[in-house]
């Protein structure tokens, strides 16, 4: 898929149950596998062992899954519980008739030496045709393919140039947060009676309203 080089195809299904049986999972994650997922392809593996690219010092591999879905909405869990219990740094590809998303998280290594992951925010594309998602190839190692995959999907979100992915990451979680403080604010303002405690919410909501901007 994507072009990818055929040494890197793997083209095997992977039963959805892997991810949900003699797992501690709610039952409505559990029933969200079964009704909203078709299939589970593992489509690629990029890595060293399978192209000339070199290893990446945090990303040592990206496996690319594909997951055809019975509508065209998909639960983030599902893949929040994938990618906890699958090792690697995942490119996710969501086919539903035909079009395609392409979805993936900031994901980074707890700790030196260890399989353990934090996952991050998720970033994805609109639906289109496989042909068309904006996703090249592009690196001299693992960790920089890896980097330019988040870069493309996320888009616009992570216009600032300079910024490392981290902190391109760590500025639009910190953005999604404001904008939550925001809102909850501004109801506060609205349904305060009393001048005094008005005049304090405005004050906290300039605030952060201006440190919105600033990022």
């Amino acid at each position: 898929m994507l072009g990818l080089p055929k040494s890197t195809e793997f083209n095997r299904r992977i039963p959805k149950q892997k991810f949900y049986e003699n797992l501690t999972i709610s039952s409505t994650l559990k029933r969200v596998f079964v009704e909203q997922i078709k299939v589970i392809w593992w489509r690629n593996k990029i890595a060293h062992s399978t192209m000339n690219l070199a290893a990446g010092e945090t990303v040592t591999e990206i496996e690319v899954f594909e997951l055809c879905l019975s509508a065209p909405q998909l639960e983030e869990g599902i893949l929040r519980q994938i990618d906890k219990e699958i090792p690697y740094h995942i490119l996710f590809l969501l086919e539903y008739e035909g079009k395609y998303q392409a979805w993936t998280a900031y994901k980074e290594t707890v700790g030196i030496g260890t399989n353990a992951f934090k996952v991050g925010s998720y970033y994805y594309t609109d639906w289109m045709e496989e042909a068309t998602l904006p996703l090249k190839l592009d690196g001299l190692n693992t960790d920089q393919v890896y980097e330019n995959f988040v870069r493309q999907i996320a888009g616009e979100v992570f216009s600032r140039t300079g910024a490392s992915l981290k902190e391109s990451v760590e500025r639009d979680e910190r953005r999604k947060e404001l904008q939550k403080q925001i809102a909850a604010l501004q109801v506060k303002v609205r349904r305060e009676r009393q001048l005094n405690k008005q005049v304090q919410l405005n004050a906290e909501l300039k605030r952060l309203k201006k440190e919105l901007e600033e990022l």
